[in-house]
């Protein structure tokens, strides 16, 4: 499934960016396979969907100010593996993952980590509980915006659609909506579980600017940004980032499968990740580098 559109050439503070973001995501993802492979856990497709997208959303988008809430929380290791780059977690901690005892569960723990403000193991909340966030920050007069990444599995739950109605009733533009939409939720393809599509036209009828971009492309995740800076400098409406992902990116035997939202990896499985995604990364590092 090809999800990158043709871009015209960077400039050259783009192109500088964007090395710094590919350097940054290819430490993420080798410490978020490392824990999945030490733990025999699973969610490993679910993880390297959004890699990217945390990735993009700490080094080049947020502020200390703002506030992330990760919603598909089966995802927390990725979340674990960026906390760990910024000096969050220590190593130490990302080896208890999955164990007994950890402050690492497999879902987002409550209370117990600083950058994880709510637990979200149950799935189809995390966007109220955003929306409540952004809305106590208008009425506090702070600047805080609220970051919140959903999987497109979670828009099977109403509650997610509720929440869309109050935000954009609220008009809070100071909460950006990414939805990770790698089209496969635990038990299928989305489309065929329950259909989203025309997700662009029901999230623009919502009263939504929607953005939509390659989830996995940080040139194409520069242009969202920028486009969200001019839709809401224009002010109404509240954006949403629908993020053509592929679930298990970048990993041959997993890509695209139900199988890489649940499988553990073994220890060749484990090698031939790695290898992968060395390729990769110093093949779009190379590319970065050309376009200055």
């Amino acid at each position: 499934m090809d999800i990158r559109p043709s871009r015209g050439p960077d400039r050259p503070e783009t192109a500088a960016e964007r090395a710094h973001l590919e350097e940054r995501v290819f430490s993420v993802k080798k410490r978020f396979l490392a824990m999945y492979r030490n733990a025999h856990a699973g969610h490993i497709g679910s993880s390297l969907s959004c890699a990217e997208l945390l990735v993009f959303l700490k080094h080049a988008w947020m502020s200390e100010e703002d506030t992330f809430l990760l919603s598909k929380g089966h995802a927390v290791a990725a979340l674990y593996a960026l906390l760990a780059e910024v000096g969050a977690i220590s190593p130490r901690q990302l080896d208890s993952f999955y164990a007994e005892g950890t402050h690492l569960p497999a879902l987002p723990p409550v209370g117990a980590i600083e950058g994880i403000p709510f637990a979200t193991g149950s799935l189809g909340h995390g966007l109220s509980l955003s929306a409540g966030m952004a809305l106590g920050a208008r009425l506090a007069g702070r600047a805080r915006r609220v970051f919140c990444l959903t999987s497109d599995g979670e828009l099977d739950e109403g509650s997610t659609w509720e929440a869309a109605l109050f935000i954009a009733h609220q008009k809070l533009t100071n909460l950006v909506w990414l939805i990770d939409r790698n089209r496969i939720q635990g038990i299928g393809g989305t489309e065929e579980v329950l259909a989203l599509e025309p997700l662009d036209a029901k999230l623009e009828a919502f009263g939504f600017h929607v953005v939509t971009a390659d989830g996995h492309d940080f040139g194409a995740l520069l242009d969202a940004r920028a486009e969200c800076a001019r839709a809401l400098k224009a002010g109404g409406r509240p954006v949403a980032i629908i993020a053509n992902t592929i679930k298990g990116h970048g990993i041959g035997y997993m890509q695209d499968t139900v199988a890489s939202h649940y499988l553990p990896m073994d220890d060749s499985q484990y090698q031939q990740a790695l290898d992968e995604l060395a390729l990769a990364h110093a093949a779009a590092v190379a590319g970065a580098r050309d376009a200055r």
